[in-house]
């Protein structure tokens, strides 16, 4: 599952106990996270509390603040059993990616519904489209590089 808080995008890695809401994280999300690659987000007497980790790969943070620990500070740091969250936050890349994904899944699922002569339109008016978009090479877009 993919969410959008402001510019950031986010994917919920793991949700122990149910325990993401987004309006809770939606109010709790503050600037200071926009550096973290990965946010915690753990609910203890019904208070969302966020913290922000490293990936492993990043030497210069202290160990206790990369991803491996995760664990570690969920069992000292958090009520036993309580419900969490782990979010990656998503890069532009990425994001191209999934959008680009669910336009073609959306345009199959568009296709299975539509009426043969809808579909005949469609082709024609598709190869037009091609025949423009091989004539101005110039103009590419990244979508088209990812098809």
């Amino acid at each position: 599952m993919v969410i959008k808080i402001g510019a950031n995008y986010f994917e919920i890695i793991e949700n122990y106990r149910d325990a993401y809401n987004a309006e809770q994280f939606e109010s709790r999300y503050s600037e200071v996270l926009d550096k973290y690659p990965v946010i915690v987000g753990d609910i203890g007497f019904e208070q969302l509390r966020l913290k922000g980790f490293y990936e492993d790969r990043n030497k210069k943070a202290d160990i206790s603040k990369r991803f491996s620990s995760i664990q570690d500070y969920l069992m000292e740091y958090c009520n036993f059993g309580c419900p969490y969250f782990v979010l990656r936050r998503l890069t532009a890349h990425e994001v191209v990616r999934m959008t680009a994904d669910d336009t073609e899944e959306m345009s199959i699922v568009k296709d299975e519904f539509t009426t043969p002569e809808i579909v005949e339109e469609q082709t024609f008016e598709a190869q037009e489209h091609e025949a423009q978009e091989d004539s101005d090479d110039s103009t590419k877009t990244l979508k088209h590089f990812l098809r």
